[in-house]
């Protein structure tokens, strides 16, 4: 027993060493570590929330380009509905084991860049959750959660509310023809007293966590029901449908691909992009932003995809004096980092950059950060209100009295009526 509690005494230290250097964000630390995944299981790429209590599970996965087998080690943290520690002990949200080894990778197999796939199925026989809510998946090395490799954002939903939502033009004429606005509803049966603190929603576009809406006070509250429509709330630049190519093969060029070559690594050209501003909207599908890995080339589409550099060419002069552009997407997990940093050639008036990507598909976007750090998506892409998207609305309630919020309500909506 005295073995025990020194065994949790330790891991509660590290863990708060941990804490106070992690970010609460999808986060990866290691440049050699790629194409992280995680999803509720029933659905690739979808928003990673399962529901309390049932059979649903979160797979995660990445590569280690490093190669080899690795310690790596996994643990879990409750977090509040804005991603802060929930300061929560780990028994109160946690069953089974408080931390546990990744022991399912595979090697790659007939590939120019080896690496080591590794996959993580949550919950297991080895650990589970007690209680809904936000929680950070960490992923680091050696049994030293000091060294982290990942940090990644998943929901558990202890479903008590049910949301309606749909997707209607901005409130503002000037505004229709290039924004949407979501109105929804919150209908809850058990009594919430004081929703004005109680209750939190959060409203995202095609699950981008980074332009998310906070809602803190509903606009009306009738019995058992909390509206949110107010007429300055919850507008969204429509945007555009998102750039797209496809490298699942080598063999031959796919869509949106100019053309590929080999030396001691793949290399793929994509076709020269333009600005997207001024032009009509014109419908065409995408994936919101997601990825997926596949290929035509091997059996396998996890060991057998090989990596290339993509080289992006942005045919656009800097809007401002000052800024970067990056290349925005689900596979860089809509991080703005020097990775996806592009490079201006002014010789050429053209952006490039050159980012290592495994083989599949992918959805893509130029996005324009100012030297204040104000991001806008819309520059390069321009916004129009008829942009298919996908809007996910998230409530949160902490009872009187409850040390966490709570997740208890999960709602997907496209704004394209089908």
């Amino acid at each position: 027993m005295k073995y025990k509690l020194l065994s949790c005494l330790f891991l509660f230290l590290l863990l708060s060493n941990a804490k106070a250097q992690s970010p609460y964000q999808n986060k990866v630390f290691k440049e050699y570590i790629k194409t992280v995944e995680c999803y509720n299981s029933s659905k690739e790429q979808s928003l990673p929330v399962i529901n309390l209590k049932t059979a649903e599970t979160i797979t995660f996965a990445f590569d280690d380009l490093s190669g080899g087998q690795k310690s790596y080690n996994y643990t879990i943290e409750h977090c509040t509905w804005d991603w802060k520690p929930s300061q929560l002990n780990i028994l109160d949200y946690l069953e089974g084991v408080q931390q546990d080894i990744l022991f399912n990778y595979k090697y790659s197999f007939n590939t120019l860049v080896k690496f080591t796939n590794y996959r993580l199925t949550f919950p297991n026989d080895q650990m589970k959750v007690k209680i809904g809510g936000n929680y950070i998946l960490k992923i680091y090395e050696d049994n030293d959660p000091t060294k982290l490799i990942i940090t990644q954002r998943f929901y558990v939903l202890n479903n008590t509310i049910n949301i309606g939502a749909e997707v209607v033009p901005a409130t503002s004429v000037a505004d229709r023809s290039s924004k949407q606005k979501i109105n929804f509803s919150l209908f809850h049966q058990a009594p919430i007293n004081n929703p004005f603190l109680e209750v939190k929603a959060v409203v995202m576009q095609n699950n981008i966590q980074q332009t998310a809406i906070v809602n803190t006070k509903p606009s009306f509250v009738k019995p058992g029901t909390l509206v949110y429509n107010d007429i300055n709330t919850n507008h969204f630049y429509g945007g555009n449908e998102f750039r797209k190519f496809d490298i699942r093969s080598f063999r031959y060029k796919a869509e949106h691909v100019a053309d590929i070559y080999r030396d001691s690594t793949q290399n793929v050209i994509l076709a020269i992009d333009l600005p997207n501003g001024t032009n009509r909207y014109s419908n065409q599908f995408d994936e919101n932003g997601n990825f997926f890995i596949r290929n035509t080339d091997g059996r396998d589409h996890v060991t057998d995809s090989d990596y290339a550099y993509v080289l992006f060419t942005l045919a656009a002069q800097p809007p401002t004096p000052k800024g970067n552009v990056y290349v925005f997407g689900r596979f860089n997990n809509y991080a703005l980092t020097e990775e996806n940093k592009l490079t201006f050639e002014s010789s050429r008036r053209r952006y490039y950059g050159n980012i290592k990507l495994k083989q599949g598909i992918y959805d893509f976007k130029y996005v324009w950060v100012d030297e204040n750090g104000k991001f806008d998506d819309t520059v390069f892409e321009g916004s129009f209100f008829e942009t298919e998207n996908t809007y996910q609305v998230l409530a949160y309630h902490r009872k009187p009295g409850s040390r966490y919020d709570d997740f208890v309500g999960f709602s997907n909506v496209n704004s394209v009526k089908r």
